[in-house]
C-alpha cells in the first residue's frame, strides 16, 4: 500500500511521508525521528544542527539567482499524537504507521495518521533535497514535542536562526492563512480518597465509546461529545435513583484530544439491577439523540463482571461527581473581535480514579492570557473544594496577529491570483509554535498554512490528496515571492 502512496503527486512529498511514517515518533519519544532527520540533512551534505533538547535545524543556501532574497525559516514539528481504536493492535513505540488510500484521501488503519504535522515535515524535506526548486536561503526547523507541551519550541535558543520570515506548515485548512493562535495551560487535579471493602452483590462495567473525538482546539466548537462529561452525567443521575459503589473510572487519554472512550466499574445490590439497566437504556437513547449529528457511532454498553473487592467512600463519590459536573468543558467565550473564533475553552481530557487515587487532566486554551488564567482558576476552585491538589503546568503564550506583515500581504495576493478567491486570513484556537518562537525572535514575520487534514488527533485523521497538491504548488510559488533584502 505504501507504494501506491509513493506514486501520488507530488511524488517527492509523498515518498518522504512514507519514509517518515515508517519511523515511530510519538510525543516525548522522538529519539528515532530526530536521528532520522539528522541523517537526512547530513546525507544531503547540508549543515545540520541538533540542539540540546532534540530540535533539528538544517540550513540550505539559496538556489541560483535567489541569493539576494531574505532568508526564511521553514518550520514543522516532528512528533505526532498517538491515538488508536481499542480494537487496533498497534505499538506506537515500535511500529510505523500503516496507511491506505480511499478516494481522494490518505488514512491510517485504526490509528492517527501523523499528517499533523508529517505533511509539513515531508514538504520541507522535499525542498531541502531538491535541485530544481527556486528558493531563498532556508533554515529548516524541525521541533519536538509540539503536541504535549511545545517543549521544543520553548527550549529553542535565540541566535540560532537568521531567517526574517517563518513559514509554519501546520495549518489544516488549505484556504486559510493563519496569523495568530491561542495559548494554553495544563490544569491537573490530583488527590486521594478513602476506600472500603465492597458490600455490593453484583458488579458492572459501564462502557461509553464510539465518540468522534478530535482536536481539542480546532474541533472544540463543533459540539462533539466529551466522554468524560457524559460518563459523569450518567453516574450522577444513576446515583439519584439507586445506591451504587464506585470502583474505578478510566476515561480519555491525551490533553489535546477530545476524549472518546470511558469505562466505569460500579457495584450494586441485585434488587437494583433492573433499575440500573433501565437507566442505561434510557441514556443510550438520550445520548444518541443529543449527539446523533456529531457522534453517530456513540455506544453505551453494560456488562456484568467479577466482584471487585475495593470501592470508593460513598461521600467522596458524591463530591467527586459534583466537582466534575461543575467543571467547565467546551467553549467558554467566543472572540468579540474575530468572527466565529473561539477565544477561550477547556477540554476535560482525562479522568483516572482507582485504588484510592484520582486525577483529572484538562487543557485550557485562550488567545487572552488573563482569561485563560481565569478559567484555569475556576477549574482549580471546583476541585480544591474536594481536597484536590491542583497544578498549572506547560503555560504557553498565544500568537498575537499582525495582519499588516509583508508576508501576509504577499501570500494573500498570491493565493487570490492562483485560486481566484480570497484566502481566509485568520487566527485559530489551536496552539501553534509561532507565539513561543516569537519570544526569542520578536522581529521575525510569521504565517502558517497547510493542506486539508481532517480528524486530527483521532484515528479518523485523514489528509486530502488533491489538497496536498494545492498546498505544494502554493508553497513553491511563495518561495519565489520572498522579497529581496533591504
Amino acid at each position: 500500500m505504501n507504494q501506491e502512496i509513493r506514486n501520488l503527486t507530488p511524488k517527492n512529498v509523498w515518498s518522504n511521508f512514507c519514509d517518515l511514517n515508517a519511523v515511530p515518533r510519538p510525543s516525548k519519544k522522538e529519539e528515532k525521528v530526530v536521528a532520522f532527520i539528522k541523517q537526512f540533512g547530513e546525507s544531503l551534505q547540508l549543515k545540520t544542527i541538533v540542539d540540546e533538547v532534540g530540535n533539528v535545524i538544517i540550513k540550505k543556501p539559496a538556489s541560483k539567482g535567489m541569493e539576494a532574497r531574505l532568508p526564511i525559516v521553514l518550520q514543522s514539528h516532528l512528533d505526532m499524537v498517538h491515538q488508536k481504536n481499542k480494537d487496533t493492535d498497534f505499538d506506537f513505540l515500535t511500529q510505523g504507521i500503516e496507511m491506505k488510500v480511499e478516494g481522494d484521501w490518505v488514512k491510517a488503519k485504526g490509528t492517527t495518521l501523523g499528517a499533523d504535522n508529517g505533511i509539513g515535515v515531508s514538504a520541507i524535506m522535499a525542498i531541502l533535497a531538491s535541485n530544481d526548486i527556486a528558493h531563498p536561503p532556508i533554515e529548516a526547523l524541525f521541533t519536538i514535542d509540539e503536541e504535549t507541551g511545545m517543549t521544543g519550541a520553548f527550549a529553542l535558543k535565540g541566535g540560532l536562526l537568521n531567517g526574517k520570515i517563518l513559514l509554519n506548515l501546520d495549518t489544516e485548512e488549505d484556504n486559510e492563512l493563519t496569523i495568530g493562535c491561542a495559548g494554553g495551560i495544563d490544569v491537573t487535579a490530583n488527590g486521594n480518597y478513602a476506600t472500603s471493602s465492597t458490600k455490593s452483590s453484583i458488579f458492572f462495567q459501564i462502557k461509553l465509546s464510539g465518540l468522534t473525538g478530535g482536536h481539542s482546539g480546532i474541533d472544540i466548537h463543533k459540539g462533539r461529545a466529551n466522554v468524560n462529561k457524559l460518563m459523569n452525567r450518567l453516574l450522577w443521575d444513576i446515583s439519584k435513583n439507586i445506591h451504587f459503589e464506585l470502583a474505578s473510572i478510566h476515561g480519555g487519554s491525551l490533553r489535546n484530544a477530545i476524549p472518546r472512550e470511558s469505562i466505569a466499574v460500579i457495584g450494586i445490590q441485585s434488587a437494583d439491577e433492573s433499575i440500573l439497566k433501565k437507566s442505561i437504556n434510557e441514556y443510550q437513547h438520550i445520548f444518541k439523540q443529543e449527539y446523533k449529528t456529531t457522534d453517530p457511532n456513540l455506544d453505551l454498553h453494560l456488562t456484568t463482571i467479577e466482584k471487585v473487592e475495593t470501592v470508593a467512600d460513598i461521600e467522596f463519590v458524591k463530591q467527586f461527581l459534583n466537582a466534575v459536573y461543575s467543571c467547565h468543558n467546551g467553549i467558554y467565550r467566543m472572540s468579540p473581535d474575530i468572527d466565529s473564533l473561539v477565544q477561550t475553552s477547556n477540554n476535560i481530557a482525562r479522568i483516572e480514579l482507582e485504588n484510592g487515587l484520582y486525577s483529572v487532566q484538562c487543557l485550557t486554551r485562550s488567545s487572552v492570557q488573563s482569561e485563560k488564567i481565569d478559567l484555569a482558576n475556576s477549574i482549580k476552585a471546583s476541585f480544591e473544594q474536594i481536597g484536590a491538589s491542583v497544578t498549572f503546568k506547560g503555560d504557553y503564550p498565544g500568537w498575537i496577529p499582525n495582519p499588516h506583515a509583508a508576508i501576509v500581504t504577499i501570500m494573500s495576493e498570491l493565493y487570490e491570483k492562483m485560486h481566484h478567491s480570497k484566502a481566509h486570513v485568520n487566527a485559530c484556537h489551536a496552539g501553534l509554535e509561532c507565539g513561543i518562537l516569537g519570544q526569542n525572535y520578536p522581529d521575525m514575520q510569521m504565517i502558517s498554512f497547510g493542506p486539508n487534514i481532517y480528524g486530527a488527533h483521532s484515528p479518523d485523521e485523514r489528509v486530502q490528496i488533491s489538497s496536498v497538491q494545492k498546498f505544494w504548488a502554493f508553497l513553491l510559488e511563495t518561495l519565489k515571492q520572498i522579497p529581496e533584502k533591504g
